[in-house]
């Protein structure tokens, strides 16, 4: 009998039994983001643009009149020495940029949620407060307001006002009091003797 041919690890085995040949990196992304963004930040101040053109007028000048013995990169071989750091620093700063860009992107991302939610939340409080106020002013219409009840007491004084302005039936005089008869008595007494005085001047 033959025996069962040994399939070789390939394209059929899956990915996570096949053997690596180096460890897999996992830098920690917060931290590489906030190197981007240091970076991209840096790159974007006008230290990093006075640097970078002292730094090109001194490698320009040292390889253009410096002595030919010590010139590293020099003017005859077209500061290819020079052109490689540049394009180098380019192929790095181009997705350190983006990466930070990526991470603005998301906060703005992120904010924009919270802003949209706290919107909603408002709107919300705002409708149920409209609804409040509207069944509050149902409820106030069955309930006596301030001018209703002034307007009420008015009437209720312009009421006692007329009631007083009618006349009132006449009552009999009340019968004076009688006096004293002995006062009565000395006055008619004292009539006859002024006139007796009278008489006989």
């Amino acid at each position: 009998m033959a025996e069962p041919r040994k399939l070789l690890p390939g394209l059929d085995t899956p990915l996570e039994q096949r053997s690596r040949l180096f460890p897999r990196l996992s830098p920690d992304p917060d931290a590489f983001g906030r190197f981007a963004e240091g970076f991209a930040r840096y790159m974007g101040t006008p230290r990093f643009l006075l640097y970078m053109t002292l730094f090109c007028v001194v490698w320009l000048g040292w390889n253009t009149f410096g002595p030919e013995e010590w010139q590293f990169d020099p003017k005859s071989l077209n500061y290819t020495l020079l052109t490689l750091l540049l394009s180098l620093q380019a192929s790095y700063a181009a997705p350190l940029i983006l990466l930070a860009q990526n991470r603005q992107d998301d906060r703005d991302r992120v904010q924009i949620e919270q802003d949209r939610s706290r919107n909603e939340r408002s709107l919300a409080d705002t409708e149920y407060l409209t609804r409040e106020l509207a069944s509050l002013r149902l409820a106030l219409r069955e309930v006596a307001t301030r001018d209703f009840v002034r307007a009420e007491l008015r009437s209720l004084l312009e009421d006692l006002a007329t009631e007083q302005e009618e006349p009132v039936p006449e009552s009999r005089p009340e019968p004076k009091p009688r006096k004293d008869r002995k006062q009565r008595a000395a006055k008619t007494q004292q009539i006859p003797r002024v006139r007796e005085a009278g008489g006989t001047e």
